[in-house]
């Protein structure tokens, strides 16, 4: 069989529009891509969420051999919008998905059929839903197949991470009465005991670990109120802080920060994780979460891919074919390392 060329494959995943809840396309493509590669390829289900725009089938893709494997590598297929098409010139790759994560799925799978062909027991697992909820990799992780070890891919410039910072979601809201602008003693305003709450919020001190740096926290949307003359009677805001190490102690500070203006709901957690070093290997903290903390029943886990973070979520996504190719021999060697 032909060796599988990496940035080819890249450019053919970029071209297949696949934003998250939209996955089925891409999923029917690698599922046919493994059969005819020599692969055993399970199909795993993932219900649309209740306010997905999409109606059309989605599911994770798991590719081996039948039996446990020792490691396995994975990532997923969703990508946040818009889509992209792709295009390279002598240096790079272009397109949603070149490095988040279309990229690593062609490395990982060139990497996979150089470690089955060494006799390393590998498989590959493929989710849904990462740039929203990880709703592919919560299923996929009721679906183990006993792995030792889980190399996800992300993008950190082919470097292993030594962590990965949490992520803690709130939603701030703040209740008043309303009433004409021109007599504000009449009402009471949400938006501005909502202001003041957030500028307690933002000038709260966060906890930093020396070795990983400080938690950051970021107001990521703002809602409230009818028009200008009219004094609102309710008001929102998003709230995300990437943590570093337990939320508890962010937890209460944030809602002491709010109290008597806002309530405080937090909405989402994920945790903040510390990860192996491989001797050798040249090393990063990421301060973006993944779905490694979904997929806790899949082994020990490394996190490990070609591309800049600085890049994916951008018009101008990019991926070197150099590093590409790099990130294919770095997933044999680490692999065939923790093996042995």
């Amino acid at each position: 069989m032909k060796p599988l060329d990496p940035v080819d494959l890249t450019r053919r995943l970029v071209d297949i529009e696949s934003l998250t809840f939209n996955e089925g396309a891409v999923g029917e493509y690698l599922d046919l891509l493994l059969r005819d590669r020599g692969f055993a390829v399970e199909r795993t289900p993932v219900p649309q969420p209740p306010n997905s725009r999409y109606s059309g089938p989605r599911f994770n893709v798991y590719a081996g051999d039948g039996n446990r494997p020792d490691v396995v590598l994975s990532t997923h297929m969703d990508t946040v919008p818009p889509f992209i098409p792709s295009s390279e010139d002598d240096r790079f790759l272009y397109g949603r998905g070149s490095c988040d994560a279309k990229g690593i799925i062609a490395a990982q799978l060139a990497a996979a059929e150089q470690l089955r062909a060494a006799g390393v027991a590998v498989g590959l697992l493929f989710v849904v839903g990462e740039e929203r909820d990880s709703a592919g990799a919560r299923l996929a992780n009721l679906h183990s197949k006993g792995s030792r070890f889980l190399i996800n891919g992300e993008p950190t410039d082919n470097r292993l991470a030594l962590a990965s910072k949490g992520a803690l979601r709130a939603e701030i809201r703040a209740k008043g009465t309303m009433a004409h602008s021109a007599y504000p003693e009449l009402g009471e305003s949400a938006v501005h005991k909502l202001v003041r709450a957030l500028d307690r919020i933002l000038d709260l001190p966060l906890p930093s670990v020396e070795d990983v740096g400080p938690s950051t926290l970021n107001v990521g949307l703002i809602d409230g109120g009818h028009a200008p003359n009219v004094i609102a009677d309710s008001a929102t805001a998003a709230v995300l802080v990437r943590l570093v190490g337990p939320s508890e102690e962010t937890r209460r500070a944030i809602e002491q920060a709010a109290a008597g203006l806002a309530e405080v709901e937090f909405t989402l957690e994920i945790p903040f994780i510390r990860m192996r070093q491989v001797e050798g290997l040249e090393t990063m903290v990421a301060a973006f979460t993944t779905d490694i903390p979904a997929l806790s029943n899949w082994g020990e886990p490394l996190l490990l891919g070609p591309g800049s973070i600085h890049v994916a979520h951008t018009p101008y996504e990019k991926l070197a074919k150099a590093e590409l190719l790099r990130a294919v021999d770095l997933y044999f060697e680490v692999a065939q390392r923790l093996i042995q």
